[in-house]
C-alpha cells in the first residue's frame, strides 16, 4: 500500500503543478483558496480527527494571525520574514491562553468553551474600529515580497506560493501523525484512562496538540489574508469555525488529506452555488445533516471502509 501511496500523491502533485497551465485565473484562484482551506482543515484534524477534541473555535487562529500580518503590513514593517514570524507568534501565545482554559474540559464543554473564546476576539475585532476596522475589516494587505525575480501579485505565481506550502504542511504532517507523538495523541482519542494508566502525560498531549494545530490555522490565516489583502472579524466567527469544522467531516476525520478533500468540495460548491442562491448556509447545513447520516466516516474514510470489504470478500 506505501508505494501506491507514494505513486497517487506524485501524481497529485504533478496535476496540481500543471493546472494553471489549463485553467483560466478564476479558477487557479478557486485551487488556491482549496489548498488554504485545506491546510486550515488539516490544522483542525490533529484535535478533532487524533486527539478526539471537536472545536468550535478553531476560527480564532485563523482570524488572529491574519489581523496580525494586515496590521504589520500596513502601519509597520512589510519585511515578510518578521510580519510571519509575528503573525505566528500571536496564534501560538493565543492558543497558549486559551488552551489553559479549554483543555481541562471535554466533549460538548470543549466545544462550547473553544467557541466562547474565540467570540471574544471576533467581539474585539469587530468593536475595536480604530485598530481593526470594525466589520468593514483592513483592506489593501498587500502580498508579501521573498526577494525572488517573481512577483506574488500574479495569480499564477501566488498559486505555486501556495502549493509550496501546502506541500510542506502536508509533508510536515503526515511525519507528525506517524511520530510516537502522533501514535500518543490517537491514543488519548480512544482512552484518557488506558493512557494514563501507561503513565502519560494526557493534559500536556492535548495541551501541545492544541498549540500545534493552532500553528498551521495561523500559516492559513496568514496565507489567506496574503491572498485576499483583506481580513475582516468574519474570519474569527463561528460561520468560518463551523465551515473548517464541516470540510474536516465531510473528507473524513483522521485521514490526513480527506480534511484538504472536503475543503475542495466545501470551497468549490459555495463558489458554484453562491452564485445561484444567497441561501448557500442554508444548503451548508444540508451538506452536513447528508454527511452525519449516510457518510459519518466522510469521503475518505467511507472509500476506505468500502475498499476493505471489497478486498476481504
Amino acid at each position: 500500500m506505501r508505494p501506491l501511496r507514494i505513486v497517487t500523491a506524485l501524481a497529485l502533485l504533478a496535476v496540481l503543478s500543471l493546472l494553471p497551465l489549463v485553467l483560466s485565473q478564476y479558477y487557479v484562484g478557486l485551487v488556491t483558496q482549496m489548498m488554504i482551506y485545506g491546510i486550515f482543515a488539516m490544522s483542525l484534524d490533529i484535535l478533532l480527527g487524533h486527539t478526539g477534541l471537536p472545536s468550535l473555535g478553531h476560527a480564532a487562529y485563523f482570524g488572529v494571525s491574519g489581523y496580525t500580518v494586515g496590521l504589520l503590513s500596513l502601519k509597520v514593517t512589510k519585511h515578510f520574514g518578521l510580519v510571519v514570524g509575528s503573525g505566528l507568534g500571536t496564534a501560538i501565545t493565543i492558543s497558549a491562553i486559551f488552551g489553559l482554559l479549554a483543555i481541562r474540559t471535554h466533549g460538548a464543554y470543549f466545544l462550547m468553551i473553544t467557541l466562547a473564546l474565540a467570540q471574544v476576539l471576533w467581539g474585539i475585532a469587530f468593536k475595536w474600529r480604530s485598530l481593526t476596522g470594525g466589520d468593514d475589516g483592513l483592506p489593501g494587505v498587500p502580498r508579501p515580497s521573498l526577494g525572488i525575480p517573481f512577483s506574488l501579485w500574479n495569480t499564477t505565481n501566488f498559486y505555486y506560493f501556495a502549493l509550496v506550502l501546502f506541500v510542506l504542511v502536508v509533508i510536515v504532517l503526515s511525519i507528525f501523525i506517524r511520530s510516537p507523538f502522533g501514535h500518543a495523541l490517537r491514543g488519548i482519542r480512544e482512552s484518557e484512562t488506558r493512557m494514563r494508566a501507561l503513565g502519560y502525560n494526557v493534559w500536556l498531549y492535548k495541551y501541545l496538540a492544541f498549540i500545534i494545530a493552532a500553528i498551521f490555522g495561523g500559516v492559513a490565516g496568514m496565507l489567506f489574508t496574503f491572498y485576499n489583502g483583506f481580513v475582516s472579524p468574519a474570519d474569527l466567527s463561528i460561520v468560518l469555525s463551523a465551515k473548517v469544522l464541516l470540510m474536516v467531516i465531510l473528507g473524513g476525520a483522521g485521514t490526513l488529506l480527506g480534511p484538504a478533500l472536503g475543503a475542495g468540495v466545501i470551497v468549490l460548491l459555495e463558489n458554484l452555488i453562491s452564485a445561484q442562491t444567497e441561501r448557500w448556509l442554508l444548503i451548508l447545513g444540508a451538506i452536513y445533516v447528508a454527511v452525519v447520516l449516510f457518510a459519518p466516516a466522510g469521503i475518505i474514510g467511507t472509500l476506505k471502509s468500502k475498499l476493505r470489504r471489497s478486498v476481504s470478500t
